[in-house]
């Protein structure tokens, strides 16, 4: 009993030092020890990463829902267009982060600095883009998304407010897909908590005009969200300046070098496609199945939320995935990076089953905790239970997705996507919801034998083994 005791006590103590490892940002050779090891230490802080991403929103929407249907309708016009920017600025951070671990597994720390200053160059001229159309258009931009007059007149402002800082959104993007390639994700975890604290406090503050603050309405969830964003880029750039590991930024990384930043570019341009395609196609299913209604609008809303929220342990672990075959592929050690694909492999399809089988046999009881109306959680049931059978596949193709993109090999995945969601998932989900009169549930059988197809694909391809000879 008592040498059970002593293990018993000894794991837990080693279970403690690992996550004070995980939150400390700490320098830690990637591309040797134990794999499993380096894995936790990468994706405990990046799951929460992706926990805090998802805070804004859901900070936002409690709030402003307050304020009427119009306040909503603003939140939700604005939120369908930064997706646009989210894909620019997701997409740009694949490029980063593979070329910043494919440096630091080199051994060349000064490369990844240059990388690190050209992406700061790069996300600069993105956010005046989007600045100059948010600050000069924001009425004419919820009206081309199909606000009405009172939507329009009480949005423009929270509209141009967003759009006008969109520099907070990419620049801490692009940051902390840096910090992630150089194995430090738990400075991006800090920054978020650090901007999601501070959105939380000032949301109420600058919507009610609470104690010295003024009444902003709307446009003080904006105010809010820019702020807090800000906030956290300040501090990834105070933490830049600071010497990081593998990461020390110097005045010298900041000068433009158009060869490298067109060679960012070229890398991340597959994989900000690569997110649009999958976005765009969510966009297409929730049109097909508002064809059947609000119940069914409803249900696959609450669904897909339920499924955001789900995934984030998935992605937090297939991030890690990219980091350690960057590192490791830039080390020499194309068998390590395999190793670490295997392992988060085991996490993430473990995981996703294991959820999918919740899906399956809980589904209405989960959509029932977010509304009693029976048609919505007979649909949103049924989207889930569907989706479930193929989620196991879902984080099997997260995982083999990143390790290419992890690599440098952006574009593989952005054509199994291509295949996967537009050549097989959209013309499937009509055919089977209008043509075969399936309705809604021909839309959530679509979606369940595309995360299937992708996953199959994406391992074929990963089997051949090319992903591993990129160079970047």
């Amino acid at each position: 009993m008592n040498g059970r005791g002593d293990d018993r006590r000894r794991g837990a103590t080693g279970w403690r030092a690992l996550l004070a490892r995980a939150f400390r940002a700490a320098d830690t050779d990637l591309t040797h020890g134990p794999v499993h090891t380096a894995v936790i230490l990468l994706a405990i802080p990046m799951v929460l990463e992706m926990a805090m991403e998802s805070v804004f929103a859901l900070t936002d929407i409690f709030f402003v829902a307050r304020l009427g249907a119009a306040a909503v309708a603003a939140v939700g016009l604005t939120e369908a267009v930064m997706t646009l920017v989210y894909a620019v600025a997701v997409g740009l951070g694949m490029g980063v982060t593979a070329l910043v671990a494919r440096r630091v597994g080199e051994g060349d720390d000064r490369g990844a600095a240059r990388v690190t200053g050209q992406a700061l160059w790069l996300g600069a001229a993105t956010a005046a883009v989007v600045a100059a159309i948010g600050l000069g258009a924001g009425a004419e931009v919820l009206r081309a998304m199909g606000a009405d007059a009172d939507v329009v007149a009480t949005g423009t402002g929270y509209t141009r407010l967003l759009l006008g800082g969109a520099a907070s959104v990419v620049f801490i993007f692009v940051l902390n897909a840096a910090y992630r390639g150089a194995g430090l994700p738990a400075i991006a975890m800090r920054a978020l908590m650090l901007a999601n604290a501070l959105n939380i406090v000032l949301d109420p503050c600058f919507i009610f005009g609470l104690g010295p603050f003024p009444e902003l309405g709307v446009t003080g969830a904006a105010l809010a969200t820019t702020l807090g964003r800000s906030v956290g880029v300040v501090y990834l750039l105070w933490k830049l300046a600071g010497r990081q590991p593998h990461l020390a930024v110097a005045r010298a990384d900041l000068r433009f070098d158009a060869r490298l930043a067109g060679h960012l570019l070229e890398v991340s341009a597959g994989g900000i496609l690569q997110f649009l395609v999958a976005t765009a196609s969510w966009v297409v299913l929730m049109r097909l199945v508002a064809a059947f209604g609000g119940a069914a609008v409803a249900g696959y809303t609450i669904a897909v939320r339920i499924i955001d929220i789900t995934i984030l342990p998935a992605w937090g672990f297939s991030n890690a995935a990219a980091t350690l075959v960057g590192q490791n592929l830039g080390a020499g050690v194309p068998a390590r990076a395999r190793a670490a694909v295997r392992v988060v492999m085991g996490y993430t399809v473990g995981y996703m089953a294991a959820v999918g089988l919740v899906f399956v046999g809980a589904g209405a009881a989960l959509v029932g905790f977010f509304t009693s109306n029976g048609a919505v959680v007979a649909h949103g049931a049924a989207c889930l239970a569907l989706v479930g059978l193929g989620y196991g596949f879902l984080g099997l193709s997260m995982t083999l997705t990143q390790a290419f993109n992890g690599a440098g090999d952006t574009w593989t995945p952005t054509w199994i996507n291509l295949a996967g969601f537009w050549g097989l998932q959209l013309p499937l989900a009509w055919g089977l919801a209008t043509a075969a009169g399936q309705g809604p549930r021909g839309v959530f059988v679509a979606i369940a034998v595309a995360e299937v197809a992708v996953a199959l694909i994406a391992w074929a391809w990963y089997r051949r083994g090319r992903w591993a000879e990129v160079r970047v």
